[in-house]
């Protein structure tokens, strides 16, 4: 019978002491997450002047695996005017840590001239609006323009700086060689446009333009941009880095990008493999 206690006893120890380390873990791991693992709202260097705001968005996508399209901007300043001021930017979905550089218009530049701006209270919103999920940054309006004046990285330099390096995939080739029988000797030539003996019969096909062929005239665009599903190829920035940034996961137009030179712009918009540059003369 005692010996019966007794081990009852050890096993509800046992048990009790299973529950407390469970308990004891599961708030370690809440802790760590809430120090170390939370999303992290970094302000950047804007390319868009007054009117624009630049940031890099990092959170664990693995346990929250959602995608976020908007941010949002409310100003509460009781002792100022404007008192209140929300506005908000959509912008392409993201599933993991992204930056972005946003034109926010005029508005935003009102927003922060606001009398009272210092003291006032910034509150900024990632938006996921499919998934019903935000995170909110609060600071005051002093903070809010300090990190701005001290923001040192860009976007796209951010970006660069922390992108991983895609693996590439292997293909393996199966290595065919074959030994034919010499072809008997004969003074016949084949007549193909890259035989100089037959330049005359091609003129500007096949082998190349024709001598006197007119250089193309350049011309000047109004606009260029870049339509969803650009694939990172790097193959316009090659031809024009003057106006064309890629980034890690898209391709971005640089601002104040010269439009003088349509050719070399239609060369990219001709090299990109999936055609998602678009312009208009």
């Amino acid at each position: 019978m005692n010996t019966s206690l007794i081990a009852g006893g050890i096993a509800l120890l046992l048990a009790i002491g299973l529950v407390v380390g469970l308990g004891v873990l599961s708030l370690l791991s809440g802790a760590f997450h809430f120090l170390f693992a939370r999303p992290k709202l970094q302000i950047l260097k804007t390319l868009h002047g007054a009117n624009g705001f630049a940031f890099a968005f990092t959170w664990n996508a693995a346990r929250e695996p959602v995608k976020f399209d908007t941010i949002r901007f409310r100003l509460f300043n009781p002792f100022g005017k404007v008192t209140q001021v929300d506005i908000s930017k959509e912008f392409p979905a993201a599933d993991d840590n992204f930056a972005l550089d946003l034109e926010l218009g005029k508005a935003y530049g009102e927003f922060l001239k606001a009398d009272g701006f210092d003291k006032a209270t910034v509150m900024i919103e990632l938006v996921s609006t499919k998934d019903n999920v935000t995170h909110q940054f609060e600071m005051k309006g002093a903070d809010f323009s300090r990190k701005m004046i001290d923001a040192k990285l860009s976007a796209g330099e951010f970006e660069r700086g922390t992108a991983k390096a895609a693996s590439k995939p292997l293909y393996q080739t199966v290595e065919r060689t074959f030994i034919a029988e010499p072809l008997p000797a004969t003074n016949k030539v084949l007549k193909v446009a890259t035989n100089p003996q037959f330049a005359e019969f091609f003129g500007g096909s096949g082998g190349g333009a024709a001598k006197d062929e007119a250089p193309k005239e350049n011309f000047s665009i109004a606009k260029v941009w870049i339509e969803p599903g650009c694939i990172v190829c790097n193959a316009c920035e090659d031809i024009y880095p003057e106006v064309f940034e890629v980034t890690a996961d898209t391709c971005l137009i640089r601002p104040g990008a010269p439009l003088d030179d349509g050719l070399r712009v239609q060369e990219a918009a001709e090299a990109c493999p999936v055609e998602v540059i678009k312009f208009s003369a």
